[in-house]
């Protein structure tokens, strides 16, 4: 197991109780390098809106948690978040609530000389997620999806 999956697996644990017991839902963590800074994120969401007030819960809670346990060496930022509207579908509660449902694929390289897609979720498994865009149905393998999510108009 890496140094991030450690992390991100750690703090996934210690937040599913505190999800629970306030009716959140732990939509991700990532422990990411940005710009020479490293971040620990928590994105949180619940029904009807996740507020300021509940962002600073959770924040509190880990941070005095991530205080007592100092298990990460590194210089760090903690943000504790909504994932807003551009959330990705990175689990299994993600692709099955969305199935039917328009998404943007953006792929690590391009197929076809296009690294962007947009159709209707149709069906995805532990390998591969399949849209239709304009009538053509279009297979991926996760492995080649570098962000995946609702698509939204404004």
């Amino acid at each position: 197991m890496t140094r991030r999956e450690s992390y991100e697996e750690r703090v996934e644990r210690f937040l599913q109780p505190i999800m629970e017991e306030h009716q959140f839902e732990l939509v991700d963590v990532e422990w990411v390098k940005e710009a020479g800074t490293w971040y620990l994120r928590a994105y949180v969401d619940k029904e009807g809106g996740f507020s300021v007030d509940d962002c600073e819960t959770v924040s509190r809670r880990l941070s005095d948690w991530l205080d007592k346990e100092d298990f990460i060496a590194e210089s760090y930022i903690l943000e504790v978040s909504s994932p807003g509207l551009g959330r990705p579908l990175k689990k299994e509660k993600d692709f099955a609530r969305s199935i039917g449902k328009d998404v943007d694929v953006k792929l690590y390289r391009a197929r076809d000389k296009r690294k962007d897609f947009t159709g209707t979720l149709k069906a995805y498994d532990k390998d591969t997620v399949t849209i239709e865009e304009d009538g053509t149905e279009l297979v991926f393998e996760r492995g080649e999806i570098a962000l995946i999510r609702l698509a939204f108009d404004f």
